[in-house]
């Protein structure tokens, strides 16, 4: 496992305690639907989709913009004014009883959805190149604890008040804001940074930057068909599990927190010895099979225990991201990573956009009282295809190139 210095520790830890304010909520979202009259399980996924899609969009749109920013004036402020805002969106969530308050929160979130971005960013300032797949690896691991801690807190929580949830995410948001003030080093060195110019206002204009760079572009079409296709996770794993599995909402919450127990392991212990045995295309493709694998099992399972089997399976799947983002991230400059990490997680947030567009509309037809099947896991299914269709271009790959 990579040494962890002062710097990355608290990154790690940041990491960790904004996916326990996202966690949180996930376990509450079919009960917050209803909250604020967005009907039964099925509109009510259909309108969590709305707010996740407009989160993402505004990523999507000021993702790159933030990169650039943190590749001009350095991470610490980035990062700092994130945090600030998703205290800010928090307390909003908390004091909504409409579903466009929760909207207008959910949008600032995206605004200011800096952290995950400039802290890759920060993470490759402090890195060498040969241990970046290992240390993404990590963050993948300190979002798999946030989401052990989160979804189980939610679904305790919740049990006070359906809006409890988001006063405590506020609360450790805050606390965290004060922390990186007083103890969190710029990573950055003048010397490393850029101008930042009127083109880095247009996302687009970073798009075509990032896949200009030679062997850059197959790496960031797989990473975006993938998170595309991994969405059916966090977009429909709640009312999914109620759906086909009669799950309750601490049931849903500590499936959560066992998949995050699982993340965590396959990211910080099973990926960096998988990287050294396969190489980072083959470990590609072997996590892109069995991620295809275990949405097909979900979209047909009516068993809780045939969930339990397979989720140690779904949870190794996650070492796809990070090898790619390792990928990118090398072909990149050093005042190049801002604008990468950006753009990566602009695909991300496109992905999160489009899939509850099309993911909910799909789960609420084959869950509709006049639905001609009855059928919950149909989006696992398409989604299992999509990955599948992923494979092609990473096996075209040679192993001496980006996949």
């Amino acid at each position: 496992m990579p040494r962890l210095n002062g710097p990355l520790f608290f990154i790690l830890a940041t990491l960790m305690l904004d996916a326990i304010g996202i966690g949180i909520v996930f376990p509450i979202m079919p009960d917050l639907m209803e909250r604020v009259g967005a009907g039964n399980v099925g509109e009510g996924s259909l309108w969590a989709g709305v707010l996740m899609a407009a989160y993402a969009g505004a990523q999507f749109v000021f993702g790159p913009i933030v990169g650039s920013i943190s590749d001009a004036w350095g991470r610490k402020p980035v990062l700092l004014v994130a945090l600030a805002c998703l205290v800010l969106d928090y307390v909003l969530m908390a004091l909504a009883n409409t579903f466009w308050m929760l909207l207008l929160g959910r949008t600032l979130a995206g605004i200011a959805g800096a952290t995950y971005i400039t802290a890759t960013a920060y993470v490759s300032d402090i890195t060498p190149k040969e241990q970046r797949a290992a240390r993404f690896g990590l963050i993948g691991a300190a979002f798999g604890v946030g989401f052990v801690l989160g979804p189980a807190l939610g679904g305790v929580v919740a049990g006070w008040h359906v809006t409890a949830p988001f006063w405590v995410a506020a609360a450790m948001a805050a606390a965290n804001l004060a922390l990186g003030i007083f103890v969190l080093p710029e990573s950055l060195k003048p010397e490393n940074r850029r101008p930042f110019g009127a083109r880095d206002i247009n996302p687009f204009a970073s798009f075509h930057r990032a896949f200009a760079l030679p062997g850059l572009a197959v790496p960031l079409i797989c990473l975006g068909l993938f998170e595309f296709a991994n969405m059916v996770y966090p977009v429909l794993w709640a009312f999914w599990g109620k759906a086909a599995l009669g799950w309750s909402t601490l049931a849903v919450g500590l499936s959560l927190s066992a998949y995050g127990v699982l993340m965590a392991l396959s990211q910080a212990v099973v990926m960096p010895v998988a990287v050294r045995w396969l190489g980072e295309r083959r470990l590609v493709i072997v996590g892109l099979g069995i991620s295809a694998f275990a949405m097909a099992v979900f979209g047909f399972a009516s068993a809780t225990w045939v969930v339990v089997l397979v989720m140690p399976l779904s949870a190794l799947s996650d070492i796809v991201p990070p090898t790619l983002t390792a990928l990118a991230a090398n072909i990149a400059r050093e005042d190049e990573q801002g604008m990468v990490q950006g753009v990566i997680a602009a695909l991300a947030s496109l992905a999160a956009v489009l899939a509850p567009l099309i993911l909910t509309p799909l789960f609420r037809a084959f869950t509709a009282e006049n639905a001609v099947v009855h059928w919950p896991g149909a989006p696992f299914v398409l989604s299992a295809l999509l990955v599948l269709a992923i494979l092609p271009l990473v096996a075209a790959r040679r192993q001496t190139s980006v996949p």
